[in-house]
């Protein structure tokens, strides 16, 4: 749940009323050693994963050797948000495994009365940005930032059809197995991303004398001379591309280009962000203005190979120009590429491809 317009896609216009997390939780107790002799298992502040959002690691401790913070009960669907350094959103569900054992009071215990809410609906906005702007507003200490339980409890949550409790757990339910859906999607995606990118280095990486090298310019025709930009004043709409450096900025009613192309932005700052397309394959009618170079390629496979590539390296030593960086024709024809023979390189870009469609079939299907 990344923000309010999320929420209201998912609650359909659904009534509800707004209610802080300290109206929708329990009081919690806190262990009193001198009552108990047995061993507990002690969640500190490092033992949840900021990533995971679960519990990697305890230790055992008693009443002899507990540290002074070894202080809060937990109990099965608990939610335990850390206070300290709270912006990195350290926090979990507490399973059945550690019901009953203690945690450190640097976690805010969060214990939902489960006749008005769920567990995972309070966790799952405690995740969300519209938390995290909270946290920051409200957290003190420069160094060694902290927020108190009351602050965290303060924070107000949507309660679906409250006059109905029925119907609102039901609502929440519903909501929490779609975002439920969505995290292991994103998590799935992420585990495929790693797995790609691994998987891609040692496809693309030769040692000297392994493959043959050659300058780019060598590889493709380059055809930024037949490059045109028009102004937005000026361009006449329609439904062909228009084309910059990262990628469609509009669509216009003629074209230059009409075939399989490859365009690597020319623009050094977007380059050395790498925050928009740096290589991309484009076919079909198009316009290309004159930030984006436009090179054409004998075969798919020499084409999808060098973008493979170029979207793998470091093009800084590339990039001129101290005001307005760019990747001028000169540099960009001078950059070496590894040139395999046709077969294995027909090999590496059909492997590459799937690992592609893998890694954003899950996008697609969301």
């Amino acid at each position: 749940m990344s923000d309010l317009s999320s929420l209201e896609r998912l609650l359909d216009g659904v009534p509800v009323v707004w209610k802080s997390i300290g109206e929708m939780t329990v009081r919690t107790n806190n262990i009193k050693w001198g009552d108990t002799t047995r061993v507990y298992r002690y969640i500190d502040l490092t033992s949840v994963s900021i990533e995971a959002k679960t519990i990697t690691e305890t230790s055992e401790v008693t009443a002899d050797n507990a540290p002074s913070r070894a202080q809060k009960l937990v109990e099965k669907d608990d939610v335990i948000f850390a206070t300290t350094r709270p912006t990195q959103q350290r926090y979990c569900l507490i399973n059945e495994e550690y019901s009953g054992e203690v945690a450190s009071t640097g976690y805010c215990v969060l214990r939902p009365k489960k006749d008005e809410v769920l567990p995972k609906w309070i966790l799952h906005w405690i995740s969300s940005s519209e938390f995290k702007k909270h946290l920051e507003e409200n957290q003190s200490g420069a160094a060694y930032p902290a927020i108190s339980d009351a602050k965290v409890k303060e924070f107000q949550i949507p309660i679906p059809c409250p006059e109905n409790p029925k119907k609102s757990l039901e609502i929440q339910a519903e909501i929490v197995r779609i975002l439920d859906t969505f995290t292991s999607l994103t998590t799935e995606l992420s585990a495929r991303k790693k797995q790609y990118n691994y998987y891609r280095d040692q496809l693309l990486s030769f040692e000297e004398g392994e493959v043959e090298w050659k300058m780019l310019g060598k590889l493709a025709e380059n055809l930024d001379s037949k490059r045109k930009p028009i102004t937005s004043g000026l361009r006449e709409p329609g439904d062909i591309p228009y084309y910059g450096a990262s990628g469609i900025v509009d669509y216009v009613k003629d074209y230059i280009f009409d075939g399989d192309y490859l365009l690597v932005s020319e623009d050094g700052a977007n380059l050395l962000a790498r925050k928009t397309p740096i290589a991309f394959s484009i076919s079909g009618k198009n316009w290309v203005n004159n930030h984006a170079h436009i090179l054409k390629f004998e075969t798919y496979a020499d084409r999808k190979f060098v973008e493979y590539y170029l979207n793998n390296i470091d093009l800084t030593p590339y990039i001129s120009g101290a005001a307005q960086p760019k990747l001028n024709k000169n540099n960009l024809n001078s950059i070496r590429i590894p040139n395999p023979e046709p077969d294995k390189k027909e090999r590496i870009v059909a492997i590459l491809d799937k690992f592609d469609i893998l890694t954003t079939s899950i996008v697609s299907a969301k």
